[in-house]
């Protein structure tokens, strides 16, 4: 089994849609880690499982420098935006990301 991990560093703002009152509410922003992991039994043509250029490239094009409510159909929660990375990159199965120092999640699919 073959694994890789790609990190990468996102600016983004967004505003919660919550059952309850939180300044989250309110249009804010982060400098999101976020930590992509991929796994295949084999290589590509190109001896690899996926290029880490066009991990980023997805990523960034997706969601980088952007309002996430603009951008994404559902609501910008850490752990949403997590679960949509892992289905846009091939061979994820794994992203972490980390919104702010002490708020850190992932998304694992089995």
């Amino acid at each position: 089994m073959f694994t890789v991990k790609k990190r990468l560093e996102i600016s983004a703002a967004h505003s919660l849609n919550l059952s309850y009152n939180s300044p989250c509410k309110n249009v804010h922003g982060h400098n999101w880690s976020i930590d992509v992991y991929c796994r295949s039994t084999t290589l590509n043509e190109d001896g690899m499982v996926v290029d880490f250029a066009l991990i980023k490239r997805l990523i960034i094009n997706a969601i980088d420098h952007k309002n996430l409510n603009e951008a994404l159909w559902f609501n910008p929660t850490a752990e949403n935006i997590a679960k949509y990375i892992c289905e846009l990159i091939p061979h994820c199965y794994k992203v972490m990301i980390q919104e702010s120092k002490n708020n850190i999640v992932w998304y694992e699919r089995y």
